[in-house]
């Protein structure tokens, strides 16, 4: 008969057999051998239920987005840490943070003429309204800030729309938050920027903008890759193309927000600190089921995992769900500053802000010592596709606190369309797969517990 664990194992393999062709692994070393059996609870309690799924779907369906300043969102914090003390997590409480309050309001956008046409749009996050009877303006359109400079003599009056296929998010994102200060300082009444993502069906994707301090501030939206290429077309044909813009967008003071912070209590070492964890707002589009309510379940469902099966690691664990990374990371920096006298304990900081799709494994920041280490770890998620250690790992919000410390730091990497979700109305929970999102939360328990665990800190 099986034992309990072997049991856990041959239901994972059973269920994610390994690819049709062989890929070299990392043998697991011997040193792995204490932690195969609590890695086999943590496997078959999150492969066994839908628990992550079914509260990120509460999350979601409950408060809808939650951008920063938002009702929604203060509700869905009060939520969270009646849940974390409900799943029996211990020093559950909140961290203020004051956050920019950015407001979308109304917004249209039309090709202008005897037969107006409808575009679909989303304002920028940050950016200023238009004028309430709106913007009519002939577009001029540029593929590059290069052509934007040549055609600057063209610029003044027009609406800019910039067309700049999407190639990866580093290269593409500039556009849309540079472009807005470029066009402005040229004269421009406004800026569009083509949607940054692959191309959806005729979804837009909003996001952030940076205006320049010494530059005149001009509305911008995002176009969906449709009616970008819809007004390219136009435009190719020699048609002069006149788009009216309105936006009522505007900024309110700065509002009360907060961090929310779970811990399991390290039984040995307390003071050294294992913080998980991703962002809790969202755009004011979709529901932020994918950016990043799922990165938030999934840490938060480590912490869960842990205490119902009694695994009270060496170290603290710690689950932070922090806000406002979308448009300001103040909840990053106000956790570095808040927790600047015990930065030096934190001996692992991980991040989950990619979507839950299928985990493949994590990207890691640090030593080579660190590396190897974290490298071995992986091994115990062989049976789950979820051991490749990548060439870095980190984010937005845990940068502030590792850049600062050196604390090693570490993403849970995944395989998904992740970027043609995020920032989008699409961004809703069913384009989650419940047994994916069991795996990601599987993935994250194990390499936390272990590191938490182990004798040694990593280094």
């Amino acid at each position: 008969m099986l034992t309990s664990r072997a049991f856990i194992l041959a239901f994972v393999l059973a269920q994610f057999p390994p690819p049709a062709v062989d890929v070299a692994k990392h043998a697991a070393p011997a040193w792995l051998e204490p932690y195969r059996d609590a890695t086999g609870r943590l496997l078959g309690e999150a492969l066994g239920s839908d628990a992550a799924w079914q509260r990120l779907a509460y999350l979601g369906d409950t408060y809808g987005h939650r951008l920063s300043g938002s009702g929604n969102l203060e509700a869905a914090i009060r939520w969270a840490v009646e849940e974390m003390k409900r799943d029996g997590l211990e020093n559950v409480h909140t961290e203020a943070v004051k956050v920019p309050h950015w407001v979308r309001g109304r917004e249209s956008l039309e090709i202008a003429g005897a037969i107006p046409q409808p575009l679909v749009m989303l304002g920028l996050g940050g950016s200023v309204g238009t004028p309430a009877a709106g913007i009519d303006a002939e577009v001029l359109v540029v593929h590059s800030f290069e052509e934007l400079d040549a055609a600057a003599d063209r610029v003044r009056g027009k609406i800019v729309l910039f067309n700049v296929p999407f190639t990866n998010y580093g290269d593409t994102v500039r556009f849309r938050a540079l472009g807005p200060s470029r066009a402005g300082a040229l004269g421009a009444a406004a800026m569009l920027v083509r949607a940054v993502g692959p191309a959806g069906l005729r979804t837009p994707h909003t996001g952030a903008l940076t205006y320049a301090d010494n530059q005149p501030k001009i509305p911008a939206a995002a176009l969906t890759t449709e009616d970008t290429a819809r007004i390219q077309r136009m435009v190719d044909r020699g048609t002069t193309v006149r788009l009216k813009l309105m936006m009522e967008a505007h900024v309110l003071p700065d509002a009360d927000s907060f961090n929310v912070v779970g811990e399991i209590r390290g039984r040995e070492l307390p003071n050294e600190i294992i913080a998980i964890g991703g962002h809790f707002d969202s755009w004011d589009v979709g529901t932020g089921s994918t950016d990043d309510g799922g990165g938030c379940v999934v840490t938060w469902e480590a912490l869960r995992m842990m205490k119902k099966l009694n695994l009270r690691p060496r170290r603290t664990v710690r689950v932070v769900l922090w806000t406002n990374e979308e448009n300001g990371t103040r909840g990053g920096t106000a956790y570095r500053d808040q927790h600047a006298g015990e930065l030096a304990n934190h001996v692992m900081m991980l991040e989950s802000d990619g979507g839950v799709f299928r985990p493949t494994g994590f990207g890691f920041s640090g030593t080579e010592q660190g590396r190897a280490r974290v490298r071995d770890i992986a091994t115990l998620l062989a049976g789950i596709h979820a051991d490749t250690i990548g060439s870095t790992g980190g984010g937005a919000d845990i940068g502030p606190s590792a850049q600062q410390a050196g604390i090693p730091s570490m993403s849970l990497e995944v395989d998904g369309n992740y970027f043609l979700l995020h920032h989008t109305p699409a961004d809703t929970i069913d384009k989650i797969d419940p047994l994916e999102m069991s795996r990601s939360a599987a993935a994250v328990a194990v390499m936390t517990y272990v590191i938490a665990e182990m004798p040694e800190r990593l280094r």
